[in-house]
Order: C-alpha cells, then sequence, then structure tokens
C-alpha cells in the first residue's frame, strides 16, 4: 500500500516513469511516507542505510558503478545536514545523484519544533537543481509539484550530470497509506538536438504524423528568418501558425495575428473543435491572455517547447517534450518528415480568423494606435510599451517589413521610452513608439538623455490614468481605491518634450489625430524628435472596449 499524501505519490510515480531503478533509503519518521512508498514499488532495488552521512557516498558508489541516477532518502532536519559532504563530491565528480528530503511545513520552521532546520535550497550552489514541493491541495498545486519534480530530475542530466535535491514538506498525519496504486503522472522530456537518424528520436519523429490539429506558436524574436521555400510550403500546409506582432519575421508563409479576436468570438463548442492536438512553442513571451486561458483550459495531448537553452517552460500547464535545438533548425528539420496528408484544420482556423476584421473604433486611445499603424512606411522600428499600448496594437494589422519591439521579458511598463532612444539611437530606420501616459512619465528621464535622435517619433496615450485597470474582469474600483490603483492625473508632457527638443502636437479629436498621423508618417526626414500627445479619457476608452468585447462574443 502507498501513502496518501498526494506529492509524496506524484514524487514515487515520476522516478519511477523516468527510469530510476535505485534507491538508498534512511530511517526515520518524517520520511515514513516516502519510504513505505518507494520500497512498494517492485521496480526499484531499495537499499537500508542508518548513517546518512554514509549513506550519501553508498549512494555515490551506486551511481558511479551503474552510470545512472540514484535515489538517496531522508527524514528531516541534521540528516539532512549529514548528505552534504556526499553531495559536494557528487557536485565534483558530476554523478546525479537525487536527494530526497521529509520536511516539516513551512509554518513550523524555526518554532522550536522537533528536527527541524531551514532545508530549502539547503545545499545551495552544489546542487543542479533545488525545488520545495508544494502540499498538494488544488489542481494548480498539482501541476506545479509534477513540473518541479519533472524539472529536478531532468536537471540531473542536463548539460553535464550532477545531483539535485527534492524537498517534501509533509504534515500529520503520517501514516495512512490507503492507496494501492501509483498515479499516471505527466512525464516531461528533454532531448538535446534533433537526430533524426537516431533510434532514440523515432517516436518523436512519428508523432508529428499521428496529429491532424498541429499548431505553431511564435513568441517575441527580435530577428528575421528566411525558411527555405520547400521547407515552407510544408510547414504551412500542416501546421496553423499564430504569431503576434513582436514574433517578427520567424514564420514560414503568413501567420494569423488576431487569433484572439476569433477567440473572442468562438462559443465553448468551437473552441474545444478548433483545439490542438499537438503543440509546438519557440521564442519568448506571448502576450494574449485569451490565447493563454484557451490552451489552458482546452490543452493540446502534447506540447513541445524548442529552445537553445532547453529551459522547462510550461506557460499552458501541458508541457510533455522540450527539444534544445535552434528553433529554425528544428522547423527545417521536420519539414522533410511530414508524410501524412495535411488536415483541413489550419485551413478552418483561417477562415474562421479572416472575418474577424480590425475593429473601426470612434476617436479613443485604440482608434489613434489603429490611425498610426495603418499608415507606417513599410521599412520602420516600432516600440510598443506595456501595458495597453502593446495590446492595442495586436488589434490592427501590420507590414511584416515592420521591426517590432518591446520589453515583453517582465512586461513592465518601466524603461520603454529609455529601450527606444537606445535602439534608435543606432538605427539607420524612422523608429515610432506607442506609449501610455503612466508608462511615460514613469521613464520622463530618457527624454533628459543627450543620446535623442530626430529619427524618433513619440504617440503618447495620454488618457489621465490606467486605464488598463477599468477593464479588468471582476475589478469594480471604488472612489476611494481609484487614486491608488488606476493612478488618475492631469499632467501633460508638453513643456517637458519641447524643453528637450522635441516638436510637439496635441490631439484631442478625430481631425486632429488624422493631421498628426499624416505629419508622423511623413517621409521626410525631420531636424528634431516628436512627440504627438493623444488625450482622451479614460472610462470611455474603457467602454468602447467592453462593448467591443460583447460585440465579439455575440457575432458566433
Amino acid at each position: 500500500m502507498y501513502s496518501n499524501k498526494k506529492s509524496v505519490l506524484q514524487l514515487v510515480a515520476l522516478l519511477k516513469a523516468h527510469g530510476i531503478t535505485k534507491v538508498v533509503l534512511c530511517s526515520g519518521s518524517r520520511n515514513i511516507p516516502l519510504i513505505q512508498t518507494l520500497a512498494s514499488v517492485p521496480s526499484f532495488s531499495c537499499y537500508p542505510m542508518t548513517d546518512e552521512r554514509s549513506a550519501g557516498y553508498f549512494a555515490l558508489g551506486l551511481s558511479l558503478s551503474t552510470a545512472q541516477p540514484v535515489v538517496i532518502c531522508c527524514t528531516s532536519g541534521t540528516a539532512l545536514l549529514n548528505l552534504h559532504p556526499a553531495v559536494a563530491e557528487a557536485y565534483y565528480q558530476n554523478v546525479p545523484l537525487i536527494v530526497i528530503s521529509a520536511d516539516r511545513p513551512a509554518a513550523w520552521i524555526g518554532q522550536m519544533d522537533g528536527q527541524t532546520v531551514p532545508q530549502e535550497s539547503l545545499f545551495g550552489s552544489l546542487v543542479k537543481k533545488s525545488v520545495t514541493l508544494p502540499q498538494i491541495v488544488t489542481e494548480e498545486e498539482a501541476w506545479y509539484s509534477n513540473r518541479l519534480i519533472n524539472e529536478a530530475i531532468l536537471a540531473t542530466h542536463h548539460h553535464g550530470r550532477g545531483p539535485v535535491h527534492i524537498n517534501v514538506p509533509l504534515s500529520l498525519p503520517l501514516f495512512e497509506f490507503s492507496e494501492t496504486a501509483l498515479p499516471e503522472e505527466r512525464v516531461i522530456t528533454r532531448y538535446e538536438g534533433l537526430n533524426v537518424y537516431d533510434r532514440d528520436y523515432t517516436g518523436l519523429v512519428e508523432k508529428l504524423n499521428t496529429y491532424t490539429k498541429k499548431m505553431a506558436i511564435a513568441g517575441q524574436m527580435n530577428l528575421i528568418y528566411l525558411f527555405d521555400k520547400k521547407s515552407s510550403k510544408q510547414l504551412y500546409k500542416h501546421f496553423v501558425w499564430f504569431a503576434e506582432h513582436p514574433a517578427n519575421q520567424t514564420v514560414p508563409g503568413t501567420p494569423i495575428k488576431n487569433f484572439d479576436l476569433a477567440l473572442h468570438s468562438f462559443n465553448e463548442q468551437q473552441k474545444a473543435d478548433l483545439a490542438p492536438e499537438l503543440l509546438i512553442t519557440y521564442g519568448g513571451h506571448v502576450i494574449s491572455k485569451g490565447l493563454k486561458n484557451y490552451l489552458r483550459k482546452f490543452p493540446p495531448k502534447e506540447h513541445w517547447h524548442i529552445s537553445k537553452g532547453g529551459e522547462v517552460v510550461d506557460l499552458f500547464g501541458a508541457l510533455t517534450t522540450v527539444v534544445e535545438i535552434d528553433p529554425f533548425e528544428f522547423w527545417e528539420k521536420i519539414a522533410d518528415l511530414l508524410t501524412v496528408q495535411p488536415s483541413d484544420y489550419a485551413r478552418r482556423w483561417e477562415v474562421y480568423c479572416k472575418r474577424e476584421e480590425a475593429p473601426q473604433f470612434p476617436y479613443s486611445a485604440m482608434a489613434a494606435v489603429g490611425a498610426l499603424l495603418s499608415s507606417l512606411p513599410p521599412s520602420c522600428a516600432l516600440h510598443l510599451a506595456n501595458s495597453s499600448a502593446v495590446r492595442y496594437a495586436q488589434f490592427y494589422p501590420l507590414p511584416s517589413t515592420v521591426e517590432v519591439c518591446s520589453n515583453r521579458g517582465t512586461n513592465g511598463i518601466e524603461g520603454s521610452l529609455s529601450t527606444a532612444l537606445g535602439y534608435a539611437f543606432y538605427s539607420d530606420k524612422v523608429n515610432y513608439l506607442i506609449i501610455g501616459d503612466l508608462s511615460f512619465f514613469y521613464d520622463m528621464n530618457a527624454l533628459w538623455s543627450h543620446h535623442v535622435r530626430s529619427n524618433l517619433r513619440i504617440l503618447l496615450l495620454n488618457n489621465g490614468g490606467g486605464e488598463i485597470f477599468y477593464t479588468l474582469s471582476g475589478l469594480q474600483i471604488t472612489s476611494e481605491a481609484q487614486p491608488y490603483i488606476a493612478a488618475p492625473h492631469t499632467a501633460s508632457a508638453k513643456v517637458w518634450a519641447e524643453d528637450r527638443g522635441f516638436a510637439y502636437l496635441r490631439v484631442e479629436n478625430e481631425e486632429q489625430l488624422t493631421q498628426a498621423v499624416t505629419v508622423m508618417t511623413s517621409p521626410e526626414e525631420r531636424s528634431t524628435p516628436l512627440l504627438v500627445e493623444v488625450f482622451t479619457c479614460c472610462n470611455e476608452d474603457a467602454a468602447l472596449l467592453a462593448a467591443y468585447y460583447e460585440q465579439l462574443s455575440k457575432s458566433v
């Protein structure tokens, strides 16, 4: 019988699934749920040891002899400290030890309870990965725990071998053993490279031709990649391709960019029917909350993430495979392996998304973004500040020749202006920045710099506060809280911009907006940088946006 502790069941199931077979067990009470469960697995060879210091070295020897990862499990407190010498030796000999320690719940650390020391990250830099598992109650905690365990096991042989530490807090009661079977757990596999002639990759290649509904998502990438024409044709037929503006030219063929609008218009049945079976992602961050929520609710059977670093990134909660390779090398390699007849899956997505035309807003912050994007010269750089500006931009199409930059690594509002200035300083193109008022004023000292060139043109959306806070689902901002959440203000950039040598235009209506956009997108070279400040009403912008999304949801 197995322990009824969900984290214990999950951990032991994943150790087994990853092919671990040798386990050294040190006696104790807090780790009895682990001992009982590990010892009950027929495929594990278990070795009892009392002295943790000796046990650590015994496990080290087992791993050296077999060239396989070995588990060593101990109780809480100083028992774990006694493993330190063996862990250090394993680190410097590149030996894949998996140290599993039972622990008290975090609430009882430092409270004079017995056998307690701070065990989280105890080994510091002497392990390749250290994780502390949650005590699982919710589905999110189960997903999180699964990911942590997979990450730790994978780290034993990633970019060289070495030890890892998995800390397992366990609450009372400890001695309930009512489970008769281990759970089926998601296993994350990492491939280092992609050798299509290696039999270890046969299963991966076969899966490409098993699924008929295949989706590819390109995240943010600040580069241009031109696919081989033959490969591009193959890939485009077999996958539906999603990419937002910050992905730039990193997709074969023409990607779908307005998928977010389509998702708002779908009913639940359409969403389920169009959910992918196989999802492949590459590149950096994705902006769309709608896409994230969609793929978390309707997860693919498999999710492969492709990256040079081979990191475990489980954005949609369904990651099964990591391929450590340059994404474009991966795509070029698999193009010729797509042997089955493509389904109509990609075309169905295209039909739906072509129905969703760019919105036509009356005068508003959204209309200002649309006016500029529809008039941009074909060869320019576009900087999109966080947070409303970058989201509004996704409503509208862009020429593929426009370079798009955005600080989506952390999504903070600070630094967008400074980043655009730095980029424009060494750019031979006209650089446009679309930025909201809070983001601009937060970073206004950037204009104090002596490195502002005349190739910079700024569209400042000033609606007197953080409009995005008025659009958050479920949030009703009270009059008492409004000054502290939405940061309302009456500031203008006019004096500061003109003082710093900018030409300045003020926009308060649609006619002035049209004139200002004409000036902004003029091909004539300017002698000074330009700032266009568009004044709108925060509440009106939010209301227009809400009405638009409501209309979309009724357009099914």
